[in-house]
C-alpha cells in the first residue's frame, strides 16, 4: 500500500487534543497536522521524535497535513512505526487479496464495511459458497514495552470489548469471526496489554473461549509504502501464564 502522498519528514513538537500535533518541517515552518490515532500512543509523542506527513490536496480538508510515521529507538535501532489507525483496514485488503494471511484464504468475495451485529460494520467480510462467512474485525497495533512483543490496546477501549461481544455473537449465529490485529512496526509476538486494561483482556478471554479467532501480522513500513509480510504468534492476556 502507497501512501495517499509523497511523505514530508517533520520533527513533533507536540500531540494535543488526542487529534492533533504540532509538528516543525525542514524549513522551519510548523504546521497542525491531524492525528488518526484515538489511543494513548504510548512511547510514541516525544517531542523531537522524527516523522513523517502526507498532504491531501482535498481543498475541504481543515487539516491538509496527515501524520503518518514517527521514528523510535534512534540511535540504537531506528525503525517506523504507523501510527495512523486509517490504514490498517486497506493494508489487511491487500494482503487478502493477495493471499497472504494464510488463515484467511480460500473465500471469493470480500466486502468492506457490512452492517452486523448491534448497529456496527464489520470491517472486512469475506464470504464463499459453501463456507459459513467469516466476520473480521481490525485492530491496529503500535505498542511495544518489551523489544520484539507487540501488546494491544494502550489504554482503555470500551469499543474494543464491544466489538468481542458482537464476534462472539456471529460465531453464536454459526458464523467464523475473527480479531485480526495489524501490528505496524516490528514485532515478533504479539500479547494482550492486560494491565492497561483488564476488561478487554476478560472480554477477550470469553470470546476465544466462544470461538472468537485471533491473528497477528506485521508489517513492513518504510517511507515508500506499508505491507503485511508475516504472521506472528498470538500469545494470551498474562506474559506468564500464555493461554
Amino acid at each position: 500500500m502507497h501512501y495517499p502522498s509523497s511523505l514530508v519528514e517533520a520533527r513533533l513538537l507536540r500531540r494535543y487534543k488526542r487529534f492533533l500535533a504540532d509538528m516543525e518541517l525542514e524549513d522551519g515552518s510548523v504546521v497542525t497536522a491531524h492525528c488518526a490515532n484515538p489511543g494513548a500512543m504510548l512511547g510514541l509523542t516525544a517531542p523531537g521524535s522524527r516523522a513523517m506527513l502526507s498532504r491531501s490536496n482535498n481543498p475541504k480538508r481543515a487539516l491538509p497535513w496527515s501524520w503518518e510515521l514517527v521514528e523510535i529507538d534512534a540511535p540504537d535501532d531506528p525503525q517506523w512505526v504507523g501510527i495512523n489507525t486509517s490504514r490498517p483496514n486497506a493494508l489487511a485488503e491487500e494482503a487478502l487479496r493477495a493471499g497472504i494471511i494464510p488463515q484467511l484464504t480460500g473465500y471469493d468475495s470480500l466486502r468492506r464495511e457490512v452492517r452486523y451485529g448491534r448497529s456496527s460494520r464489520i470491517d472486512i467480510l469475506l464470504e464463499h459458497p459453501g463456507r459459513p462467512p467469516c466476520y473480521v474485525e481490525i485492530k491496529n497495533v503500535h505498542l511495544m514495552r518489551q523489544r520484539g512483543l507487540a501488546e494491544f490496546p494502550d489504554c482503555v477501549t470500551a469499543r474494543g470489548a464491544k466489538h468481542l461481544a458482537e464476534l462472539t455473537d456471529m460465531v453464536a449465529d454459526g458464523h467464523r469471526a475473527v480479531m485480526l490485529y495489524v501490528v505496524q512496526m516490528r514485532a515478533g509476538a504479539f500479547r494482550l496489554a492486560t494491565d492497561l486494561d483488564p476488561g478487554y483482556a476478560a472480554a477477550w478471554r470469553l470470546a476465544t473461549a466462544a470461538g472468537v479467532e485471533s491473528i497477528a501480522v506485521v508489517s513492513h513500513i518504510d517511507t515508500m509504502e506499508q505491507r503485511i509480510t508475516d504472521g506472528i504468534p498470538v500469545l494470551g492476556p498474562d506474559p506468564l501464564n500464555p493461554d
